[in-house]
């Protein structure tokens, strides 16, 4: 577990020490079987954090198998119908993340680009914002970007301020000010899944 988080402005040492406990668990009990997480595939991770935009892995692992088989690169992704990429999100819901998927797609594709390794080039691009963004590039890239969603906002919140979130406008702003003073420069790609699998399966939303 992660312990001793009792300050929202954590000294530089308790930082390190702090990342280093999130890496260390996550090689430990973290999640290293989902179907993304086999290689460091951008075009994968993409698809993938895109479809987990809220919603739970294990609704989402399904759906994006059946996707990448259909579309398993990204020329595939942007060359098909909509109407065929929609069909691939049925019952999934939240259908403007198909929607953004593909027309990211078709415009990488018309320009002859990968999935970008630069923040601004992702935040670009329709449907993927900061977080997903810091996701992407951590994982895939391995490059050092703070991560704030659903899951890691709680987390963070609880651990630091000692108590739920409120999705403030000020309380955004100050958990991604912490967030970038957390991200470590080693073995990021493990530090941001830590922190993902934490929110998803230690710090839970209370009923």
């Amino acid at each position: 577990m992660v312990r001793g988080a009792s300050q929202a402005r954590p000294s530089p040492d308790f930082a390190e020490g702090f990342s280093e406990r999130v890496v260390r668990w996550q090689k430990r009990r973290g999640r290293h079987d989902l179907p993304w997480q086999r290689d460091r595939d951008p075009y994968a991770i993409w698809v993938s954090e895109v479809m987990l935009q809220q919603t739970q892995v294990s609704t989402v692992t399904p759906y994006y198998e059946r996707f990448m088989k259909r579309f398993p690169t990204l020329d595939r992704l942007g060359r098909a119908r909509q109407k065929t990429v929609l069909l691939h999100f049925a019952g999934l819901g939240y259908y403007a993340r198909a929607r953004h998927l593909h027309a990211a797609a078709q415009e990488l594709t018309r320009e002859g680009r990968g999935i970008p390794d630069d923040f601004q080039a992702l935040i670009a691009l329709p449907g993927i914002g900061r977080s997903t963004a810091g996701a992407i590039l951590t994982l895939a890239f391995g490059a050092p970007y703070p991560i704030l969603d659903g899951n890691v906002r709680r987390l963070f919140a609880r651990l630091f301020e000692g108590r739920n979130p409120e999705r403030s406008r000020e309380e955004t702003a100050r958990l991604w000010a912490l967030a970038g003073k957390l991200v470590p420069h080693v073995e990021v790609a493990a530090y941001t899944q830590g922190l993902m699998d934490l929110g998803a399966t230690v710090c839970t939303p209370r009923i």
